[in-house]
């Protein structure tokens, strides 16, 4: 199954195919292969790097120990048309902690550099943030129902991309035009899901998680500029990306992504994101800078 499919494909075969995508095959001791996506063409979304490089680094950790954070720095474009080679170092190996690096590549050069950091579950002192007051996302339109409202205002070479099919339910909280951007304040928020039910495979539960914690984020800051991806001087990119697990989660269950970006300068944005579940619970937290350049 193709993920990039317009058509409207069953939620459980997307599903299924974004599983497949995330199920990285072990070529050797440490040595990991991520599937390329099936009629993938251009550059490898960085949400899928990641998310492989960090289920290579799970796999190569015993339980209990479970991953609390990573950190992640791309330094070239993925190419859909070839596999990753993931090769993971293990740093370290302690009682209560444990830590991997993972090196993702293509043709022999490296696309990604991940450090990922593990621990056995304890109890501890304990405070969150609240979530946002927002709608909750039943009474809210998919972003794919939004955008095939305006079709008529997409541009022909971006309707597919934009009105395809996914794995990935996204509900945003603000409706904001994608052909006539406007400047406004610099958060966002979204609720998110995985279209169909999964099992209780935490670590791909994280790994979802991972890949759709990419989503959203960078373009939080360009809102106070009227740009978005579609500006046609505007070069993105993202350069790193963390994520803090802190709670456990189901990604097939409703999420709410609030994100906000404090400052941008120097051709870079820097954004935040904290992701919680449906009952207020603080599951994970997400930060990333990106390129944001306008060319002449």
């Amino acid at each position: 199954m193709d993920l990039n499919t317009p058509h409207d494909a069953a939620p459980e075969e997307l599903t299924k195919a974004l599983v497949d995508l995330l199920d990285v095959e072990e070529i050797d001791t440490d040595l990991y292969r991520g599937a390329r996506q099936p009629g993938g063409v251009g550059r490898v979304f960085g949400g899928q790097v990641i998310a492989q490089a960090l289920q290579a680094a799970q796999r190569s950790v015993d339980e209990p120990k479970v991953a609390h954070s990573l950190h992640a720095y791309f330094m070239r474009a993925g190419d859909e048309t070839l596999p990753i080679v993931y090769r993971v170092v293990r740093d370290f190996e302690g009682r209560s902690f444990a830590t991997r690096r993972v090196i993702a590549m293509q043709r022999g050069a490296p696309i990604l550099n991940l450090a990922a950091s593990f621990q056995v579950p304890e109890d501890g002192l304990a405070h969150q943030d609240a979530m946002p007051d927002v709608p909750p996302p039943e009474s809210l339109v998919s972003d794919r129902d939004l955008r095939a409202a305006s079709v008529d205002e997409i541009p022909e070479k971006y309707r597919r991309h934009m009105l395809r099919a996914r794995p990935i339910e996204i509900r945003p909280v603000e409706q904001r035009s994608w052909a006539h951007p406007q400047p406004g304040e610099p958060r966002q928020a979204s609720w998110f899901r995985l279209s169909s039910q999964i099992g209780g495979d935490a670590a791909m539960h994280r790994a979802i998680l991972a890949y759709a914690s990419d989503m959203t984020l960078l373009g939080t800051c360009t809102l106070p500029h009227g740009v978005n991806w579609m500006t046609s001087n505007l070069q993105t990119a993202s350069l790193d990306h963390a994520i803090w697990f802190h709670e456990d989660f189901r990604v097939d269950d409703w999420l709410l992504y609030a994100t906000d970006s404090p400052w941008a300068g120097h051709a870079r944005g820097f954004n935040r994101g904290s992701i919680y579940a449906r009952d207020g619970t603080l599951v994970a937290s997400v930060a990333q800078e990106g390129l944001i350049r306008l060319r002449a």
